[in-house]
C-alpha cells in the first residue's frame, strides 16, 4: 500500500503592525497607485520590537497548528524551517522553534532556497513520511524580511513583509497528499537577486554596513521575466505530467511575489482567478511565509480530494511546483 505525505493541519501568524502604501509614500518616492498597479500590494505586516527574529513568528504558527490539530509536542518527529532570515547564523531557527514548543523528541534543521524554500522543505519532509520513517513532520516557513530590506530603496521596500506559517505532514494511504513535485535551481541567478554581505564571502564590517550591503539587491526586470516563465512553465508541466486540465484543478497556490507574476502563471495553466489563492494585497511578499499563509487563509474553503497546484520562484534562482490532493474538509479543528 503506497504511503503519501498529506497535509493534515495548518497554522499561521502575522505581526500586528501594518505598513501601508500610504505610510511608504512618506518614506520613499512612490505612490499608492504605483505600488498597486505593479505589485497588487496594499499593506504588509512588520515585526516590531527588540530581539525579535523569524523564530518568534514560527513559534506562534506552530503553536496555532498544534492547538488546531491536537498535535502534542512530544509526537513531532521532525521540524524543518524554511527561512531566508534566520535568527542567527547558528543555531538553526528550527532548533529555536523546536525548543520553544517543547518538541524534545524531534530533530530539526533549516532549509534555505529563498522564496521557494517552503516548497523545497515540503518535498523534503514528505520523503521521511513516504519511506515510513516518520509519522509527524512539521514544515515551517518564516521570514522577517523587514530585517534585510532597505527602506530607502523604493524598488524593494514596497514588496516585502514579515510572516510565518506551518503545516503538519502525516502518512496517508487513501491517495491523498503530495502526488508529484518538480523542483529546479540555477545558480546563474545569483547576479540578479542576492544580499551582498553578511555571509562568509563578505562578513559584516564597518565598510559593508556603510555601503548598505546587508539588504536585498534585486534587478527587478530580469527577475520578473525569469519568474513569470519559470513558475508558469513548471506549473503547466506538472499538470500535463499528471493528465490534469484546468477543470481538474481546484486551487492554484502561487508564491505571493507580484500579482502580475501570479496572473501570468494562472493564465498559462488556464485557471481562472476564482481558483487562485491571493493574499499579497494584505501581506506583501513574506518569502517562505507566503504559501502556508495562503493555505491558512483559504483553509475553510478547501475540501477533501481537491487537486491543488503549488508554484514558487525565488532567488538563486530556485523554482518549482507541487501537486497535492487535499486531505480534509474545512478548518483542521479536532475536538
Amino acid at each position: 500500500m503506497k504511503i503519501t505525505a498529506a497535509i493534515t493541519g495548518v497554522g499561521a501568524y502575522v505581526p500586528e503592525y501594518r505598513l501601508t502604501n500610504q505610510e511608504l509614500e512618506t518614506m520613499v518616492d512612490t505612490t499608492n497607485e504605483w505600488i498597486l498597479s505593479r505589485t497588487g500590494i496594499e499593506e504588509r505586516r512588520i515585526l516590531k520590537g527588540d530581539n525579535q527574529g523569524s523564530s518568534v513568528m514560527g513559534i506562534k504558527a506552530v503553536e496555532e497548528l498544534m492547538a488546531k490539530t491536537g498535535l502534542r509536542a512530544e509526537e513531532i518527529d521532525l521540524i524543518i524551517c524554511a527561512t531566508t532570515t534566520p535568527d542567527l547564523v547558528f543555531p538553526a531557527t528550527a532548533n529555536i522553534i523546536s525548543a520553544a514548543v517543547g518538541a524534545s523528541n524531534a530533530f530539526s534543521y533549516d532549509l534555505q532556497a529563498a522564496c521557494s524554500g517552503f516548497m523545497f522543505a515540503m518535498a523534503t519532509g514528505a520523503q521521511f513520511i513516504q519511506t515510513g520513517m516518520y509519522k509527524k513532520v512539521v514544515i515551517v516557513g518564516a521570514d522577517k524580511m523587514s530585517s534585510i530590506v532597505d527602506y530607502t530603496d523604493r524598488s524593494t521596500c514596497i514588496i516585502f513583509g514579515d510572516g510565518a506559517g506551518a503545516v503538519l505532514l502525516e502518512p496517508n494511504t487513501e491517495g491523498l497528499g503530495m502526488l508529484d513535485f518538480e523542483l529546479h535551481s540555477d545558480g546563474m541567478g545569483e547576479a540578479f537577486l542576492h544580499q551582498k554581505a553578511g555571509g562568509s564571502r563578505r562578513p559584516p564590517s564597518a565598510e559593508t554596513v556603510a555601503n548598505r550591503e546587508h539588504y536585498v539587491y534585486q534587478e527587478g526586470a530580469t527577475v520578473f521575466k525569469f519568474a513569470v516563465k519559470s513558475m508558469a512553465d513548471v506549473a503547466a508541466q506538472i499538470m500535463e505530467r499528471n493528465g490534469l486540465i484546468n477543470e481538474d484543478v481546484a486551487w492554484l497556490v502561487p508564491h505571493q511575489a507580484n500579482k502580475r507574476i501570479i496572473d501570468a502563471t494562472a493564465n498559462r495553466m488556464g485557471v481562472g482567478p476564482e481558483k487562485v489563492m491571493l493574499n499579497i494585497q494584505r501581506y506583501g511578499n513574506t518569502t517562505n511565509g507566503t504559501i502556508p499563509l495562503c493555505l491558512s487563509d483559504y483553509e475553510s474553503q478547501l475540501h477533501k480530494g481537491d487537486n491543488i497546484v503549488i508554484a514558487a520562484f525565488g532567488g538563486g534562482f530556485t523554482w518549482g511546483s507541487i501537486l497535492l490532493k487535499w486531505a480534509y474538509d474545512g478548518n483542521s479543528v479536532k475536538s
